[in-house]
């Protein structure tokens, strides 16, 4: 575990291991944001491999765009934990690292022979982070669990239902679920690994994709009914109003926020337009958010002007809040994206060009860096296993016995 007086350079997780058993996108994303913050990270992957390898194109067909995007400072090694020498293996793995984290599913773990008491056997003091879908106890436990499904049954899919006033339920385009349970799964382990630095003591910890989506949603949609006896409506009020969207200028579109009791008389005053607010002069707080879709309505009524410069010019002089909207061809030439180096063209040593993303969240004394490129299906067998103990000689047999995945030679 890492010590007080570890050289920090490489990161503030430096000297931290982690074993990581995790694939497609909710684990992946929390172990890349901490191998990026400096955490030696081990990708454990069935012959199979992780299945966004073969998402979207790439050039050897192992690295595909997702893959790439989730995994770099990570190694990785293959292994068919159905063989009794791949698990000798991985015991031997299991007694080295501080953390290991994993998204497969408790049946197959227990079939495998590690659980979490399993490990301990192995090392006591381990932190065991589970993300699973569903939590231990509930009706749901132990089911399978993928984005799609886990939206809708958090009532995400509700939501642009709501604002488009239709009755199907309809799914973000994104992969909220694994993304934000991911986030959640991170989190959890710093605070596991900040209470064994203070004790001593390994913990199991169940990250639960629905039970993590549902606080997620409800942080603003529990709205009247956090209260009993219900006082409102389900979903909050803003958010949920169909007007609530980029507002079409004269070249685009841009993002328009009258927020204070200010910024709205203003608004339309400096627009030249100072007539359409009149009838609201003395609404209150209270007044404009039972009818802030009519309100956003009329903001809609007057951006289609100015371009989208020039209302970014005129309302920045005035102090109310604006932005710019981005397409995503639009997001590596943003100036603001550009300025803070957000993108870095990287020259992969098998795959060749390719972007990455700069890790987030800034630190002044332990910057997160780029370290290592995303790894090839088991191509880090041989420099991994060596640190166990293994020759060359060993790790070929292993490879022969198909226990372990042969690295890729092109």
């Amino acid at each position: 575990m890492a010590q007080s007086k570890i050289d920090t350079s490489n990161g503030p997780l430096t000297g931290v291991k982690i074993l990581d058993m995790t694939s497609v996108v909710l684990g992946p994303y929390a172990t890349q944001l901490l191998a990026d913050m400096g955490a030696e990270t081990t990708k454990v992957e069935t012959p199979v491999g992780d299945l966004m390898r073969t998402a979207g194109p790439s050039p050897h067909g192992d690295l595909g765009p997702i893959f790439l995007t989730l995994n770099r400072n990570k190694k990785s090694v293959v292994l068919d934990l159905t063989k009794d020498k791949a698990k000798e293996v991985f015991r031997k793995m299991i007694a080295d690292c501080d953390i290991f984290m994993t998204n497969v599913r408790p049946d197959g773990l227990a079939r495998l022979g590690f659980t979490y008491e399993d490990m301990i056997k192995i090392k006591p003091d381990i932190i065991y982070v589970h993300a699973v879908g569903f939590g231990a106890g509930g009706a749901y436990a132990g089911r399978q669990a993928y984005d799609d499904l886990v939206q809708g049954a958090s009532g995400i899919a509700d939501l642009l239902p709501k604002t488009d006033k239709v009755e199907q339920p309809r799914f973000l385009p994104s992969i909220v679920a694994d993304k934000a349970t991911g986030l959640h799964m991170m989190y959890a382990t710093l605070a596991a690994l900040f209470h064994h630095q203070r004790t001593g003591e390994g913990q199991f910890v169940e990250v639960p994709m629905l039970e993590a989506l549902v606080g997620f949603t409800l942080a603003e949609h529990f709205y009247g009914h956090a209260y009993d006896p219900p006082i409102g409506q389900w979903g909050y009020t803003r958010i949920l109003t169909p007007n609530r969207k980029p507002f079409k200028s004269k070249d685009g579109y841009i993002g328009i926020v009258p927020y204070t009791d200010k910024h709205w008389p203003l608004f339309f005053d400096i627009s030249g337009k100072p007539e359409l607010w009149d009838k609201w002069r003395g609404a209150s707080f209270e007044d404009r958010t039972k009818n802030i879709d009519s309100l956003y309505a009329l903001i809609g009524e007057v951006t289609q002007e100015r371009t989208t410069q020039e209302w970014m010019t005129l309302l920045d002089e005035h102090d109310i809040p604006c932005m710019r909207i981005n397409r995503l061809e639009d997001l590596q030439k943003d100036p603001h994206l550009v300025d803070v180096n957000f993108f870095t063209r990287r020259e992969h040593p098998t795959e060749g060009g390719y972007f990455t993303t700069k890790h987030p969240v800034n630190f002044s004394k332990t910057p997160a860096k780029f370290r290592l490129h995303p790894p090839r299906k088991g191509g880090d067998a041989y420099e991994v296993l060596a640190k166990y103990g293994y020759s060359n000689s060993d790790i070929d047999a292993l490879v022969e016995s198909k226990a372990v995945g042969k690295p890729p030679k092109d």
